[in-house]
């Protein structure tokens, strides 16, 4: 949940984001949860034998379901998508005739046209801005991210918003980590301010694994020796999206 599992997501290009994983001369990893599938080792799934490449594409189809699942289930902050788009999108792709779909919403067939319409402007709008930012970063030989010598952090993936509060460089986030937080990482006070909230609550969000569910206990006790209000710092960790739950609290996992 560092600054670096931020760039992994935000800084793939199109073709990785629709992959769902980036590859190096050494390996396969997931965008999503970071899992990592070595080139030149055989993977073992359900009895069967897989490469690296094979095994990657396997992991994404049955631990993310797919990129399009996971997308569409992005906060909409994100997407851009609304939720009757959301919900067009996914009847579309799951096979779905213009009138069958217009059956499933309960709405007229002109209007899947439309919606059809609109997003067939909305995807030729985000070619030309991708192709703007680029030529940009390429003319002004720097990422608009790039401000003086700091680099604005990307707001992590599972954010339940985006507004000004996630407007930080690195620098930032390391000074608010050395005021706020001791030499092991433990909280001195718990800070008033929306921005250093979630900049220290980004940090502590270190200590829990991906992939692995918690009990409230073993989440309390990870807590507890970070802050002594432990419960508030547990509570803030499900409200700003760091965190997942159970309904009945049961259980805690990292949002991917």
């Amino acid at each position: 949940m560092d600054i670096k599992s931020n760039e992994l997501f935000w800084g793939s290009t199109i073709e990785e984001v629709k992959k769902g994983y980036i590859e190096n001369e050494e390996e396969y990893k997931c965008i999503i949860c970071e899992e990592t599938f070595q080139k030149g080792r055989i993977y073992e799934i359900k009895s069967e034998l897989y490469d690296a490449r094979k095994a990657a594409d396997i992991h994404i189809e049955e631990k993310h379901s797919s990129m399009l699942e996971y997308l569409l289930g992005m906060n909409s902050v994100f997407t851009g998508v609304s939720e009757v788009q959301r919900e067009l999108i996914t009847l579309i792709s799951q096979g779905l005739s213009d009138k069958e779909v217009a059956a499933k919403l309960e709405v007229a067939a002109s209007t899947i046209r439309n919606h059809r319409y609109k997003l067939r402007e909305k995807e030729k709008q985000a070619k030309l801005f991708l192709a703007m930012m680029h030529l940009l970063s390429k003319n002004a030989n720097k990422k608009i991210n790039q401000w003086d010598h700091d680099i604005i952090c990307d707001a992590d993936k599972t954010a339940t918003s985006l507004d000004d509060r996630y407007n930080t460089t690195d620098k930032e986030k390391n000074d608010v980590i050395k005021i706020y937080m001791d030499d092991n990482k433990a909280l001195k006070n718990y800070p008033a301010k929306e921005k250093k909230k979630i900049i220290v609550l980004e940090e502590i969000t270190k200590n829990f694994s991906k992939g692995k569910t918690y009990s409230e206990k073993e989440i309390n006790r990870v807590l507890e020796r970070i802050y002594e209000d432990y419960a508030t710092i547990r509570r803030a960790l499900i409200e700003y999206g760091f965190l997942e739950r159970s309904n009945d609290c049961s259980s805690y996992w990292v949002k991917e």
